[in-house]
């Protein structure tokens, strides 16, 4: 009997990632990750973060974290919601781990797939993006305090400060 349980978990698991290399991968492979972000380009996006959501009167947390997932810099803006900085950081990370951008994630779980929610450090909301340099991934950059498309709007514009 447990041998069959143990089947029936190995038969899902194997479904689980199948089925989610096969809807949530856009491409079949991912850029490498590559040396991790300098503080003072994570400085560069935080501003042009906070530029953008001061233009559109947004109090947003911004986040950014390197290959590993450490946090390299961080700003809460004034009266942002204080659960955003560490959904910021969730998002970061999680964009950073899965090597796409989280609204990937977001809309594979709108369209019914919902394993996602089980994924260890998958946070299936708008507003965390991979940091691409010369088709290498140094970090990510999460945002949080606005809806969730405005968050995934400031963190695409902080990515042309490094352009």
């Amino acid at each position: 009997m447990k041998t069959m349980q143990l089947c029936l978990h190995i038969i899902f698991a194997l479904a689980l990632v199948l089925t989610l290399s096969t809807h949530v991968h856009a491409q079949s492979t991912f850029p490498p990750y590559g040396a991790p972000i300098s503080l003072d380009n994570a400085r560069k996006l935080i501003t042009a973060a906070k530029a953008e959501a001061g233009k559109n009167k947004w109090n947003l947390a911004i986040v950014v974290v390197d290959v590993s997932g450490a946090i390299v810099a961080m700003e809460r803006m004034d009266d942002t919601l204080l659960a955003s900085a560490q959904i910021a950081v969730d998002k970061a990370r999680s964009a950073n781990s899965f090597k796409r951008s989280t609204k990937v994630l977001q809309d594979a779980v709108t369209s019914g797939f919902t394993p996602i929610l089980g994924l260890t450090g998958a946070t299936p909301v708008e507003g965390g993006l991979p940091i691409l340099i010369n088709g290498k991934i140094i970090g990510a950059i999460g945002v949080s305090g606005a809806n969730a498309n405005e968050d995934g709007q400031v963190a695409m514009a902080s990515l042309a400060a490094l352009k």
